[in-house]
């Protein structure tokens, strides 16, 4: 155990160390709820669009499946395979400088890259499905809606959004106290996936 140690904190691998620690770190911070899974999410839409000379990385991004997964759900796939590999390539070889090292870098992550991208693949189509789950009812965002059951900030009711065919039920809650009544008018302003409620306001016309 301790010689494990030596090797992981050695010059050679001290960045595939720090970088496995950062992500046991941000786990820590997930479980007891200091941060979300989507807190360092990466957006390639907001990131890359803005520059048409960018196509070419956000290519390279996608096909490691960044942004197609969590950041840090990729991050973590590559930071064990990148630690065990580092370790496990600079102690057989008997690395000791840090430049020999440093040159070993490039190379062992350019292979724990599709390492994390054979990883993470199953994670592509989980979070495919989830977003065509919730691609829906994020579309109800802005719609008007008929309260059929009374909501508030603490009860839940129910709200119906006219379309061309039947109208659509949804679960509801506002962000205040008071009742919206049944009958009343309303807008939907958000959608909560972790609750599966529509958030809605009410609805006033001048």
């Amino acid at each position: 155990m301790q010689e494990l140690l030596q090797a992981s904190f050695s010059s050679a691998n001290v960045f595939a160390s720090g970088l496995l620690i950062f992500v046991l770190l941000y786990w820590l911070t997930v479980l007891v709820g200091v941060l979300d899974l989507s807190s360092l999410d990466l957006d390639l839409d907001a990131d890359l669009d803005t520059d048409a000379s960018l196509d070419g990385l956000e290519g390279v991004l996608v096909f490691f499946n960044l942004g197609r997964v969590p950041l840090m759900i990729f991050l973590s796939f590559f930071a064990l395979p990148y630690w065990a590999v580092s370790v496990g390539v600079n102690y057989a070889l008997g690395t000791t400088s840090s430049w020999v090292g440093l040159l070993l870098m490039l190379p062992l992550m350019v292979f724990c890259l599709f390492v994390a991208k054979f990883l993470t693949y199953p994670f592509v189509k989980l979070f495919q499905a989830m977003e065509k789950e919730e691609a829906p009812n994020a579309a109800l965002i802005g719609q008007v809606c008929t309260v059929l059951l009374p909501a508030n900030n603490a009860q839940i009711g129910q709200a119906a959004v006219k379309t061309k065919g039947a109208p659509v039920l949804l679960n509801v809650k506002t962000s205040q106290e008071s009742l919206i009544l049944k009958g009343d008018t309303a807008v939907v302003i958000d959608y909560l996936p972790e609750t599966n409620l529509h958030l809605i306001e009410p609805y006033q016309t001048l």
